[in-house]
């Protein structure tokens, strides 16, 4: 995975308010709005508790809640520094439990983890209801959706609707074929998901280009959808639950092969962070543990982290300070321009709940 959306994050001197909160609008609560407010009141004491600046603080309270039209269940990331919005992320699904944290460095692993598995796909919704025939009458809709999986469940991705009298279907299709092709395009789709009347979504799938051809999995039924939610969300899940993104895949791929020439290596933290100071990580796996209580010493730089404090002094660093290992990891990488991968532990245990992939070059340590 890319970790460019968080570029902006830290290119802001910290330190930061982050703050994961649930704030679905659940019908069964009789008041949601002032659910979601009393959540956020727990969360302000606890960064009030940890010595956040009452602006920052404010900053946050002036953004949660704001995703009002947003059905379903989901939650927000928000982050704030020096009384400022620094970024603010919905959530594909709430949080495990809503969580304030105040440091130096921005609490990101969770809105990562929530990023996976990030695959790019166009779903296709055909509605067709009469008889198989491109004499009959009647009409063939299709509703279509191009997005990066889960993100579409709360950030709508590219659409297309269109309605065609079945007797104009077989050069429709092909049309639209072309423009689905652009669709795809831009979000490099490796999935095409095709639900709907079996007639008239075999003329459109055999329209298809070549490319988007190969990529297509049929699903029965019509896949019912909610406003405003991902176009058939209940399929996608059980399609891609468990799944990792092509590209994901092929660098765990190049990581395995690594393992078998070198064995075990470049597994664990420490292999990571000396990796990290050298910029020599082409991507990062992790099995996510969001109760680890590792820590690691930074500096005001990306590249600069240590296993001891001893050890980052002697590169000459002097602000030195500790921070939670998953929050320096996160930032070198950002830093660095390298990838991270969050493997499932029943997929791979990684030593120590790492593991690094390594470019070719070696550039100079960071000092």
């Amino acid at each position: 995975m890319r970790l460019s959306f968080l570029e902006r994050l830290y290119k802001q001197p910290g330190p930061f308010a982050s703050v994961y909160l649930d704030t679905s609008r659940d019908t069964a609560v009789e008041d949601p709005d002032a659910a979601v407010e009393l959540r956020w009141r727990h969360l302000r004491d606890a960064l009030t508790f940890e010595g956040a600046d009452e602006d920052s603080i404010t900053a946050v309270a002036r953004t949660v809640g704001c995703d009002v039209d947003v059905p379903g269940t989901h939650g927000q990331a928000v982050f704030t520094a020096h009384g400022r919005l620094v970024l603010l992320d919905e959530l594909p699904a709430p949080p495990p439990r809503d969580t304030a944290h105040y440091g130096s460095l921005p609490d990101t692993m969770p809105l990562i983890v929530q990023h996976a598995p990030g695959i790019a796909y166009l779903a296709l919704q055909v509605r067709y209801g009469g008889r198989h025939s491109t004499d009959a009458t009647g009409t063939v809709r299709i509703d279509a959706e191009a997005g990066v999986w889960p993100l579409t469940k709360v950030t709508q991705g590219h659409h297309l609707h269109e309605e065609v009298p079945v007797a104009d279907w077989l050069h429709a299709a092909e049309v639209i074929g072309r423009e689905l092709e652009g669709h795809a395009r831009r979000v490099d789709t490796e999935a095409v998901i095709v639900a709907g009347d079996v007639w008239a979504r075999g003329i459109l799938v055999n329209r298809l280009p070549a490319a988007l051809r190969g990529q297509v999995i049929t699903v029965e039924g019509v896949g019912e959808s909610q406003p405003g939610r991902a176009l058939m969300e209940e399929r996608l899940e059980s399609l891609f639950s468990g799944r990792m993104a092509a590209h994901d895949r092929a660098l765990l791929d190049a990581f395995l092969a690594q393992k078998a020439r070198d064995g075990a290596s470049d597994e664990g933290l420490p292999a990571a962070v000396s990796a990290l100071q050298r910029g020599r990580v082409k991507a990062l796996f992790l099995n996510d543990h969001p109760e680890s209580t590792l820590r690691l010493w930074v500096g005001p730089d990306p590249g600069q982290l240590a296993l001891t404090e001893q050890e980052l002094r002697s590169y000459g660093v002097q602000d030195v300070r500790e921070e939670r290992a998953d929050a320096a990891l996160t930032r070198a990488l950002v830093g660095t321009r390298a990838e991270l991968v969050v493997v499932p532990e029943q997929q791979l245990q990684l030593r120590g709940g790492v593991g690094v992939l390594l470019r070719y070059a070696d550039p100079a340590p960071h000092g």
